[in-house]
């Protein structure tokens, strides 16, 4: 009986089979890629001179790594989440000190204050020894260098990295944190430090 169902079927152009009936594949997207000749829409001279513009506070990111010290001076440093409790911030890909950092797994952003202008500047230099002179403890979380005389610190540990174009965007998962009565925020606003004054 079943037998002669499923003939009777095929001979009236019935599916036979259970299950949808096959569809045809949507056509796939055009990939497109920069070409040779082509210039990025905005000058990067003019994205500097613009964006600078915009005041951002200033930090030296630091880990204990295998080498010892490691640590550079970060101005794209931002809370990210509250629940869970999540910092960033960007790293040039071409750093020198971030595959430390990474190695590590952990790192402290030290927010620094408005007279460590010259902290920062030792942070910036890239091949010195930039703890030469400086005196630090170990952050309570991941015993990363917590800078002496900072108003506030961060200890993370490194949950995440993302790509973004020439910098890598790390995301961090506060394990402590602490701040300090004191000087203001170092600022960093069209290419020099300033403080805030209100």
């Amino acid at each position: 009986m079943a037998a002669t169902a499923v003939r009777y079927l095929r001979s009236v152009g019935a599916a036979t089979t259970a299950g949808p009936a096959p569809v045809d594949p949507l056509p796939r997207p055009d990939l497109r890629a920069v070409a040779d000749g082509e210039r990025p829409p905005v000058d990067p001279a003019e994205f500097r001179r613009v964006l600078g513009h915009f005041a951002t506070g200033v930090t030296v990111v630091t880990a204990h790594t295998t080498d010892g010290p490691a640590g550079f001076a970060c101005q794209s440093f931002a809370s990210l989440s509250l629940d869970p409790p999540l910092v960033a911030f960007m790293v040039a890909r071409t750093s020198t000190t971030w595959p430390r950092i990474a190695h590590a797994g952990a790192f402290c952003v030290n927010i620094l204050g408005a007279q460590q202008g010259a902290l920062c500047r030792k942070f910036a230099v890239s091949g010195a020894d930039k703890f030469a002179g400086v005196t630090y403890g170990a952050a309570p979380a991941t015993g990363s260098p917590l800078l002496s005389s900072v108003p506030a610190w961060v200890d993370c540990r490194i949950q995440a990295v993302h790509t973004g174009g020439d910098h890598l965007i790390v995301v961090g998962r506060v394990e402590a944190l602490g701040a300090a009565d004191g000087d203001g925020p170092l600022l960093f606003h069209r290419g020099a430090f300033g403080r805030f004054s209100g």
